[in-house]
């Protein structure tokens, strides 16, 4: 799965959002002032391109669905992340985080109790 650039994934999260979609109605979620059309139609066209979303011709307009899911992608993204930053290591992303006071103890707790039970299922 090909890397995202900032502003591929704002893009892509609209069209998640949205489902299917055109250029217009994602122009329309930005917040004002909206980019370009052109600008949001390249994305779109790069969004393509990377096999995240395909199109279907209307006549002189293409509708956007996504062909990639957000769950899909997340998995892959954070994958990267833990991969690229934290050495493969899910515990050290998770201490980085307590010792960055950005996780309190009942997270953690609750975290727990989230893994014990996913293995009794």
């Amino acid at each position: 799965m090909e890397r995202l650039t900032l502003q591929e994934e704002q893009v892509m999260r609209y069209i998640w959002k949205s489902g299917t979609c055109f250029v217009k109605d994602v122009v329309a979620q930005f917040p004002e002032p909206r980019p370009p059309y052109t600008t949001v139609a390249s994305i779109v066209q790069n969004l393509k391109r990377k096999g995240y979303v395909g199109a279907t011709r209307y006549g002189n307009t293409y509708q956007y669905t996504p062909l990639v899911q957000q769950n899909e992608y997340k998995k892959n993204s954070v994958g990267n992340f833990v991969r690229n930053y934290f050495a493969d290591s899910y515990k050290e992303m998770v201490s980085f985080f307590a010792r960055e006071n950005k996780i309190s103890a009942s997270d953690l707790k609750e975290i727990i109790d989230l893994i014990e039970k996913g293995k009794q299922e």
